[in-house]
C-alpha cells in the first residue's frame, strides 16, 4: 500500500511541474516576444512532431471507422447482388428449360407432320421401370383421353413402342427395346422384309438386332432406312424404326441378318406422341372379326332350318311313291315321261333355278316329282 500511494502522488507532482511548465511558457510567449523565438524554435522540435503523430493516430482512427462502415455497407450489398444472382440463376434454368421443351415440342410437332395421317394424341412420362433404359415406362394418358392397348406409340424421329396397359387417367407402353418385344420390318429401299427384336444388353451399344431378312439380289447398305412393315400384326406401317449400322449373310446362305441404330434416345424421353388408331381398326380386323361372328350365328340357324326341312322331308314319304313294289300313281313307266310333261332336263315349273340347290338328286325336276333315288326304287319295283 505504501509503494502505491507513493507512486500516486509522484504523479501527481510530475503532472503538477509539467502544468507549470506550459503555463510559464505560455506567459513568456505572451509577453515577451524577444524570448519567444526560442521558445518557438523548441515548441517547433517537440510539440509540433507530437501534433503531426497524434493527428495521425486520429485520421487513422477516422479512416478505419469509415472503412468499418464501408464494410458493413459492402456486406449488406453483396447479399441485395448475391440474392438478385440466385434469382437470374433460377430464371435462367428457367428459360433453358423451356428452351429444351421447345425443342422437343418442335421435333414432337415435326414427326406430327411426318405421320400426318394418323391422329395422335401428346403425353408425358411420368414414371418408367428401374433401370438406365425407358424399356417399360407410364405416361400420363389413358382411357378417357381415348387411349387403348395396343396403339403406337412415336417420339424423337420414329417409333417407341406399343401401349400394353390402360388406367383411366395412365398407360404403361413397352418400348421396342425391351427384351419381350419384336416387330416387322421393312427395308425401305428395297422392301425386304425382317424380323427386329429388342435387346437391352445390345441397346447399351446404341443398336438392335435385326434378322431373318431374304438374302437376295437386293442390295441393303449401312445407312439403309429400316421402317415397321406392312405385314406387322401390331404396328403400323411405314414408322422409321431405325438405320443400318451392319448386315451380314447368315450361315445358311438363305437369309440375312445385322444390326440397326434406332431413332429415338431411349435414355431420355419426356413427351410421346400416341396414335389413337390401332392397326386392327385401321385395317379393319376388328370388324371383320365381329361381322363373322355375327354371321355366324345366322349361318348355323339358317343350317338347323335346312337340317330340320331335311329331315322332314325324309321322315314323311312323298306322295308320289309307289307302295309295295307297286309302279307310281302319275303312271310313269319305263320311257313314259311324269303326267307334268316336264321333259328330261326342263327347268321347272316354278321358275327356279336350274342351279339352286334341292333334295339329292333332284336337279331339273318340277317340286312335285319324286327324288332320283325314289324314282330308282319305283322303277326297281317294275
Amino acid at each position: 500500500m505504501k509503494k502505491k500511494n507513493q507512486t500516486t502522488n509522484t504523479n501527481k507532482y510530475l503532472l503538477a511541474g509539467l502544468t507549470m511548465v506550459c503555463i510559464l511558457l505560455m506567459l513568456l510567449s505572451v509577453f515577451y516576444e524577444k524570448t519567444a523565438g526560442p521558445f518557438k524554435v523548441l515548441a517547433n522540435l517537440t510539440v509540433i512532431p507530437m501534433q503531426q503523430g497524434f493527428n495521425k493516430v486520429g485520421s487513422l482512427l477516422i479512416d478505419v471507422s469509415e472503412n468499418f462502415g464501408t464494410l458493413e455497407e459492402a456486406r449488406k450489398l453483396n447479399k441485395s447482388l448475391q440474392a438478385q444472382i440466385d434469382e437470374l440463376i433460377m430464371q435462367n434454368n428457367n428459360l433453358q428449360e423451356e428452351k429444351y421443351e421447345l425443342e422437343r415440342l418442335r421435333e414432337l410437332y415435326k414427326l406430327d407432320q411426318n405421320y400426318a395421317e394418323y391422329e395422335k394424341v401428346g403425353a408425358r412420362v411420368i414414371s418408367k421401370d428401374p433401370g438406365n433404359w425407358f424399356s417399360s415406362f407410364t405416361i400420363d394418358k389413358g382411357s378417357l383421353n381415348g387411349i387403348r392397348v395396343d396403339m403406337n406409340v412415336i417420339a424423337g424421329s420414329g417409333l417407341v413402342g406399343i401401349v400394353t396397359e390402360v388406367g383411366p387417367t395412365w398407360a404403361t407402353v413397352r418400348s421396342i427395346i425391351d427384351d419381350s418385344s419384336n416387330m416387322g420390318g421393312m427395308v425401305l429401299s428395297t422392301s425386304d422384309t425382317c424380323i427386329v427384336r429388342g435387346d437391352l444388353s445390345l441397346i447399351n451399344d446404341g443398336k438392335m438386332r435385326f434378322e431373318q431378312m431374304e438374302n437376295n439380289d437386293n442390295k441393303v447398305e449401312v445407312g439403309e432406312q429400316i421402317v415397321t412393315s406392312h405385314i406387322s400384326d401390331k404396328y403400323l406401317q411405314g414408322i422409321l424404326i431405325g438405320y443400318v449400322s451392319e448386315v451380314q449373310v447368315d450361315s445358311n446362305n438363305l437369309t440375312r441378318s445385322g444390326y440397326l441404330t434406332p431413332v429415338v434416345n431411349f435414355k431420355k424421353l419426356q413427351e410421346v406422341l400416341v396414335i389413337t388408331k390401332t392397326k386392327a381398326e385401321l385395317t379393319g380386323t376388328d370388324v371383320t372379326q365381329e361381322d363373322a361372328g355375327a354371321a355366324e350365328p345366322a349361318g348355323a340357324e339358317a343350317g338347323g332350318d335346312a337340317g330340320a326341312g331335311n329331315e322332314a322331308g325324309e321322315g314323311q314319304p312323298s306322295g308320289n311313291e309307289p307302295a309295295d313294289g307297286q309302279p307310281a300313281e302319275n303312271g310313269a313307266g319305263e320311257g313314259v315321261p311324269p303326267e307334268s310333261g316336264a321333259e328330261d332336263g326342263a327347268p321347272p315349273e316354278d321358275g327356279a333355278d336350274q342351279g339352286e340347290p334341292g333334295g339329292e338328286g333332284t336337279q331339273g325336276a318340277p317340286p312335285d316329282a319324286p327324288s332320283g333315288a325314289e324314282a330308282q326304287s319305283g322303277a326297281e319295283g317294275q
